[in-house]
């Protein structure tokens, strides 16, 4: 079959989604300890690897075809993708493993500082199987929530065009999960260390992010006119989302932050990619507005309820998904055999249908994520030493640091592999810990 541009332009977004990976290691790079800076990038980074080689052999084999109780697809059904050689089916095989790389990569966010890289490694193809693949099949793959599933045909098929519930539900709530089976950083809300230590980088991970989030969202786009609408959308709501979270800052705390604004960027994001082929470039300002000052404010929300999601995975992820995919039941367009959300008179029926798909996204997450952490954590374990805790993850995990200071390492030592003399450790945790 000759190449279209339809097809070059799904292989465009999939690489485009696939640098939004390396983004969010900057961005979170930059918003975790200087000591934790390298660790940080690698768990996004080993993601890239793990789901890459997951996704070829079964990952994709689970999204779609028959299902098994329409919760998942045969694994075996396309096994080492040998069945797509020769089609055009690939092109849509490689632009979704890119979701679900960038899917599991999210959750690293919430553990920062403290996880063992080598339970990581276990835990990402065990999630992505078990957890993202199933929901992937029951969203899009013709499962549980589509519009022929039991569910979907009970009460409406919920609309999640980029993944609302399967990408930033589900990493959400996964990384909640995980944030209360590790448990708290020493110092959790007093240590001022555990501030971003590198903002410039924060900002370059959001633009990544951005520019990755065209092809994230507009991938998928059926015709010129949608894919017109779906770009719009996806840089008006984040563009409104950071007006609105340091708007929040100015009127909360006396003055807007630079981590705010690519914070709020990425909280709006996150809510128009559900919604984004469904509203127009009103509703996705408004979205935007609405997504990026409750997020803002959904951000000490740890700190009352007291679970250390480090890198507010929780706050802008779930959150914000939530956001986004309940909007839908208000502002979503009237369409061709679809009367729209309450706002355009569509009724209830397309908020039961948000609502209902957002509470089995939480489930699944929920559970699975419960048991797959527990098992690491009572097995291998999934959490460092207090010590490592203290000289830095990157050197306990990696034997590296991110940055050097004349020979002496932030994490404490000359060289990684060098003896520590207590004055050593003393000097980098003075200068920057």
């Amino acid at each position: 079959m000759d190449l279209t541009a339809g097809h070059v332009w799904v292989m465009i977004s999939a690489a485009m989604v696939l640098l939004m990976t390396p983004g969010l290691a900057f961005f979170y790079g930059g918003m975790t300890r200087a000591k934790a800076a390298l660790n940080m990038m690698m768990m996004s980074f080993v993601a890239v690897g793990l789901v890459g080689i997951v996704w070829v052999l079964w990952g994709y084999s689970m999204t779609g075809g028959d299902g098994i109780a329409q919760l998942f697809g045969n694994p075996f059904a396309s096994f080492g993708l040998a069945g797509l050689i020769g089609t055009e089916d690939l092109i849509g095989a490689g632009y979704g493993a890119t979701f679900a790389i960038i899917t599991v990569a999210l959750i690293s966010g919430a553990i920062a500082d403290r996880a063992k890289f080598g339970a990581w490694t276990l835990f990402v193809p065990i999630w992505v199987t078990l957890v993202y693949c199933p929901l992937a099949f029951m969203v899009w793959g013709g499962g549980l929530l589509s519009a022929d599933g039991a569910v979907g045909s009970a009460v409406g098929e919920a609309i999640d065009f980029a993944g609302g519930t399967v990408v930033h539900i589900s990493a959400g709530v996964a990384a909640l999960v995980l944030a209360l089976i590790l448990g708290k950083r020493q110092g959790f809300g007093k240590d001022p260390a555990q501030r971003p230590h590198n903002i410039p980088l924060v900002m370059l991970g959001a633009a990544l992010l951005w520019f990755g989030w065209f092809g994230f969202n507009g991938g998928a786009a059926g015709t010129a006119e949608e894919a017109g609408l779906i770009w719009v959308n996806t840089m008006a709501a984040p563009a409104a989302a950071m007006v609105g979270w340091i708007l929040t800052e100015r009127f909360r705390d006396g003055r807007p932050t630079s981590l705010g604004a690519a914070s709020g960027i990425v909280a709006g994001l996150v809510a128009i990619t559900p919604a984004c082929a469904n509203v127009s470039p009103v509703g996705a300002v408004c979205l935007g507005l609405v997504s990026g000052a409750v997020c803002a404010l959904a951000v000490g929300i740890k700190y009352r309820l007291g679970f250390d999601d480090s890198l507010d995975v929780v706050a802008v992820h779930l959150v914000a998904g939530i956001t986004g995919t309940l909007a839908l039941g208000f502002i979503a367009l009237p369409v061709e055999g679809a009367g729209g959300g309450l706002f355009y008179g569509g009724g209830a029926g397309q908020l039961l249908a948000q609502t209902v798909a957002a509470v089995v996204a939480i489930a699944l997450s929920a559970i699975m994520t419960a048991i797959i952490g527990l098992g690491i954590h009572k097995t291998i374990g999934f959490r460092i030493t207090p010590d490592d805790e203290v000289s830095g993850v990157d050197l306990s995990e990696h034997a590296e640091t991110a940055y050097e200071f004349g020979g002496l390492g932030v994490g404490g030592s000359f060289h990684p592999f060098a003896e520590q003399t207590k004055t050593q450790r003393q000097v980098p945790e003075a200068v920057n810990s």
